[in-house]
């Protein structure tokens, strides 16, 4: 299936996004959960780059970020890693925030990591082979530019989120243009995001796209009721149920946290339950719970036994109470121009 547009996917991850050097070492993690097509493709393409492909195959965790620790051989990853030049995750459990993670981001300065959980075929096809890179990349380069020049934003949408917070003055606000050549944590394309100052967060925040990667797509919203970072009240049907016991389970305060907030813009997205996809559908937001990053909080993050993530579709945006989404579509008049480079009106 898309054996040629395959092709042309990896070669755009490995020589435009990466820029993978000859003799640089690239190493792969994947779980039994990853698509072997997919790793197969961007090793071959990194091999042909004249990089030195490594593939790390494992077991599937039971869970995200430091659920993954005692479960995978974690000692034998992080020698591995310690060592590479570029590092992509392909782990359908992803290994971001988990311990494995944080020493490798702490040790291995060098290192340029890029974040692509469960990225099947079909999504790797269209995030990567049908989309033009460069023009994404100023989009999202822009609207972070302006999120960060504010200092409250506020968000809603018609199934009933309405949520304000402050931007934190010295957490970093990062425009995901998918790049990955500079040393560091990279995400795939089409995301805004950042960790907002944690206790000024008050409001209603609503899941009508997906909760990732417990749930997948909800069939009922879930309303989350928000004070001063802390959710506070879980509503809605069965899945919020099973979503909820799933965050007291671990009995640590940090997963009623709010970790992160995000937005979603990628032309190529669409709602899947695919984690990396459904957070850039055109027009959502996103917020994390559990676990933050020390490149979102530096310099320690927010330890957490692990992380979710809930999509939020067709949300407006206000920055400094001047709005430039409305109901997911671009309205701010310089982001309409560069919106359409990409194809979306």
């Amino acid at each position: 299936m898309y054996e040629w547009e395959l092709g042309k996917a990896s070669d755009v991850l490995v020589n435009e996004l990466l820029k993978l050097k000859g003799g640089e070492t690239f190493v792969i993690t994947a779980d039994t959960l990853s698509d072997k097509r997919v790793v197969d493709a961007t090793a071959r393409a990194a091999f042909a780059a004249g990089a030195k492909p490594m593939v790390i195959w494992t077991s599937t965790p039971l869970g995200t970020g430091r659920m993954t620790d005692a479960w995978l051989p974690a000692e034998a990853m992080r020698a591995a890693l310690k060592c590479a030049d570029a590092w992509v995750e392909f782990n359908y459990q992803y290994l971001l925030y988990s311990e494995t993670y944080d020493i490798v981001a702490k040790e291995n300065k060098k290192m340029r990591f890029l974040c692509l959980p469960a990225m099947h075929v079909d999504v790797f096809v269209r995030l990567f082979a049908r989309v033009e890179p460069r023009s994404l990349a100023k989009f999202v380069t822009r609207i972070a530019e302006l999120t960060r020049q504010a200092k409250h934003v506020r968000l809603t949408t018609s199934a009933g989120e309405d949520v304000e917070f402050d931007n934190h003055p010295d957490y970093p606000i990062f425009g995901s243009t998918g790049y990955a050549d500079t040393p560091g944590t990279h995400m795939l394309a089409g995301q805004i995001g950042w960790a907002p100052a944690f206790d000024t967060v008050n409001g209603t925040i609503v899941f009508d796209g997906s909760l990732v990667p417990q749930i997948g797509i909800v069939t009922q919203p879930v309303k989350l009721t928000v004070k001063n970072g802390t959710v506070t009240k879980i509503e809605g049907g069965r899945e919020a149920t099973q979503w909820e016991a799933f965050l007291r389970s671990f009995n640590h305060p940090q997963m009623m946290r709010l970790a992160h907030v995000c937005y979603g813009f990628h032309p190529g997205a669409k709602l899947t339950g695919q984690i990396g996809e459904d957070e850039r559908v055109w027009g959502c937001t996103q917020w994390g719970l559990g676990a933050v990053g020390t490149f979102l909080a530096p310099p320690e993050g927010v330890a957490a036994p692990s992380h979710s993530d809930g999509v939020s579709l067709n949300t407006s945006v206000w920055l400094d109470g001047h709005q430039i989404v409305d109901n997911g579509r671009v309205i701010h008049p310089e982001l309409k121009e560069l919106a359409r480079a990409v194809g979306k009106e």
